[in-house]
């Protein structure tokens, strides 16, 4: 363990992990902005906005399921 490289106090896999976590995240909270924008923008409506956020948001709908389901089963 002592040859490990650290990187602000973690293992390189530790920050690895964190850095996924964080930047995903933030990428995904970034989408849902961008998809509402979109909605606001071509005046979707009630309707249409809730119809872009299931077209669009479906892609990382699927990412987060994958983690809860492997954290479910005990996979991580």
């Amino acid at each position: 363990m002592d040859g490990d490289a650290v990187i602000f106090g973690l293992t390189i896999a530790e920050f690895e992990d964190w850095s996924l976590k964080i930047l995903l995240t933030a990428l995904i909270l970034y989408m849902l902005f961008i998809i509402g924008n979109l909605a606001k923008q071509s005046k979707a409506g009630r309707y249409g906005t809730v119809w872009l956020f299931i077209a669009l948001g479906l892609g990382f709908v699927g990412f987060v399921a994958k983690s809860f389901i492997q954290r479910f089963l005990g996979i991580e």
